[in-house]
């Protein structure tokens, strides 16, 4: 829209290029003067749409009014220069703010060095300008690290608001311990490793001076769990026929067939959910996908699976008819997803604690208990799994084994009665 054509009310972009970030605007009040702003654009998130019950990308941008004006129609020459100057300086303040969104670890970082920090806001801040796959995880951390402040009678006064300072090696022992009872398996583990990724990026910025996950004697405090265990709930190939059996009105089919694909394939939630058309050979019968965890770390980020017919059912009609980079199931937010989850569980009466990662050590509990009854190698789940290494294949030989223990106990309680 040119400038001549602007209504009262109306705006329009004075940025000449579209890389620049924010833009500079400008927006006709009702008293002939244009009132400046700036927009600033931060990408898209996918957002769940209820209406459409899929995900959806959402731009993410902000307005901020500048205060500045200038005249609509200047007729003088004084006007003239006023609108000049004022541009000037409208555009060094774009030029700035430019400059800070640039890096946005940076502004935390200064935001950071201010005396009454509050390491709280801190991590959230580092939460909302991190781009990596694990980001659901730091969050976790942060809940997690706010729990323990609340529900811990000597540290409880910092529940809402702790300083860098105050964070020391007692305090860090405390949560250590706290993680410990209240995560399940290696949780404890996961969590407090992007806990420190945060403490070990807030020290190197000066935000604390010292690392609060040393202690006294200078040794790491660390969380140990023993590798070989795997103890989240797993379904046993009885438990997934109940699922697979259990309808309930309203259910989320995305959701269900996301799962029920993640169970035959030892799919990590965010694999299946990034899965397209794309990544399937229907002529061959295999399909192919990158695992996120492990991308550029592992020579065996790469995963090849045959496609069997259940999985073509679970894709809908004609899935080889499908663009190649839609989406294979459209699924809503984690959130949303567990809700879905947990409701189905419920109603298949599985007293679990069913996430969509217990698809995935389902997945490698079965297989391998399969591979031992055919004699076949367990190498086989290794290379299903994209294990790097076959240590980790092994734990689900010994959640094999301690499910026959579990069984034989069983019996031979029935036989004593």
């Amino acid at each position: 829209m040119g400038k001549k054509e602007l209504k009262v009310g109306q705006c329009y972009i004075l940025s000449k290029t579209r890389e620049e970030n924010p833009k500079l605007g400008a927006k006709l009040l009702s008293d002939g003067r244009e009132s400046l702003f700036l927009d600033f654009y931060f990408g898209f998130v996918m957002a769940y749409s209820s209406s459409l019950d899929r995900m959806v990308p959402k731009k993410q941008k902000r307005r901020e009014s500048l205060n500045l004006y200038l005249w609509h129609s200047p007729r003088t020459p004084q006007e003239r220069q006023e609108n000049k100057e004022t541009l000037a300086l409208a555009n060094r303040i774009r030029r700035d703010r430019a400059n800070d969104i640039v890096e946005p670890e940076k502004r935390i970082e200064l935001q950071a060095k201010k005396a009454e920090v509050n390491f709280l806001d801190y991590m959230q801040g580092y939460i909302d300008s991190y781009t990596k796959a694990d980001v659901r995880v730091i969050q976790m951390a942060l809940n997690r690290f706010r729990s323990f402040l609340a529900e811990t009678l000597e540290y409880v006064t910092f529940k809402d608001f702790i300083k860098p300072s105050k964070i020391d090696n007692e305090m860090i022992e405390a949560f250590v311990e706290y993680l410990q009872h209240t995560c399940k398996g290696e949780g404890a583990k996961t969590v407090y490793q992007r806990f420190k990724k945060v403490i070990r990026y807030a020290v190197a910025n000066d935000v604390m001076k010292k690392n609060p996950c040393i202690n006294k004697q200078g040794q790491n405090i660390t969380i140990k769990v023993d590798d070989g265990a795997l103890v989240k709930d797993v379904l046993s190939p009885k438990e997934i026929k109940k699922l697979i059996d259990t309808h309930y009105p309203k259910e989320n089919l995305q959701v269900r067939n996301a799962f029920l694909f993640s169970l035959n394939t030892g799919m990590r939630w965010c694999d299946v959910k990034e899965l397209t058309f794309g990544d399937f050979d229907f002529g061959n019968k295999t399909f192919s996908y990158n695992q996120s965890k492990t991308k550029g770390h592992s020579n065996k980020s790469s995963v090849s699976l045959p496609i069997t017919n259940t999985l073509l059912s679970l894709m809908g009609e004609q899935p080889e008819a499908r663009g190649k980079d839609e989406i294979v199931f459209a699924l809503p937010s984690h959130t949303m997803a567990l809700k879905a989850l947990r409701r189905w569980t419920k109603e298949a009466g599985i007293d679990k604690h069913i996430t969509f990662h217990c698809a995935r050590h389902s997945f490698g509990t079965n297989m391998a208990a399969t591979t031992a009854r055919k004699g076949l190698s367990i190498r086989v789940v290794q290379e299903m799994m994209g294990h790097a290494s076959l240590r980790y294949t092994e734990r689900y030989t010994r959640v094999m084994n301690e499910q026959k223990k579990r069984a034989m106990e069983e019996l031979n309680k029935l036989m004593e009665g």
